[in-house]
C-alpha cells in the first residue's frame, strides 16, 4: 500500500544539488490500472499501482535493462521525465509498530512531457499522513487532484 500526499512547490528548497538525486524515466504501458515501467538512475523497475489518491495499491518489481528498453516503444510515448531530488524532512512520525521514521519529501523536477515542480511525502499509515503539517517551502496540495498523478500528466 502506498500512502502519499503530494505539493506543488512555491519555492525551491536552497541548493537541491547537494542532495541525493536521480534522474527517472518512466513510461506507462497502461494508465487504468497503473502499469508502468521505470527508469530510476540505473535501476529498472516495473509497477502496478491500482485507483485511489492518498491511498493506493502498489507492488515494484525489478526489471533488467534489456526488458526495460523492450517495453519502452510499447508505452506510445507515453513517457515523463523527471530528476527526483530525496529531501530530509525535519519531521518524524510514530509507526503503528512504535518506531520512529525520518519523513522524506521526493522532490521532482519534471522536464516532459511538460515543465513542473511537484514533492510527494510517503507515510508508514494514514494517521501520520493526515497529521501532517507541511514545511514552509510547500505551496498548494493536489493529493485529491487525479491531474497530478503521473500517469495523468502524459
Amino acid at each position: 500500500m502506498e500512502i502519499e500526499r503530494k505539493f506543488l512547490i512555491s519555492e525551491l528548497p536552497a541548493n537541491p544539488e547537494q542532495y541525493e538525486h536521480a534522474r527517472i524515466v518512466q513510461a506507462y504501458l497502461n494508465t487504468n490500472p497503473v502499469l508502468r515501467i521505470r527508469r530510476y538512475g540505473e535501476q529498472y523497475i516495473f509497477t502496478y499501482k491500482g485507483s485511489g489518491l492518498m491511498l493506493r495499491e502498489e507492488y515494484n518489481l525489478p526489471l533488467t535493462r534489456e526488458a526495460f528498453e523492450h517495453l519502452l516503444p510499447k508505452a506510445d510515448g507515453n513517457i515523463i521525465e523527471k530528476t527526483r531530488y530525496i529531501i530530509p524532512l525535519d519531521e518524524f512520525v510514530k509507526t503503528a509498530e512504535g518506531d520512529y521514521v525520518n519523513l522524506n519529501a521526493e522532490l521532482d523536477i519534471f522536464t516532459s512531457p511538460k515543465e513542473l515542480i511537484m514533492a510527494e511525502v510517503e507515510f508508514p499509515d494514514e494517521a501520520s499522513a493526515l497529521a501532517f503539517q507541511k514545511p514552509d517551502w510547500f505551496g498548494r496540495e493536489v493529493t485529491n487532484d487525479p491531474a497530478y498523478h503521473n500517469s495523468n500528466m502524459i
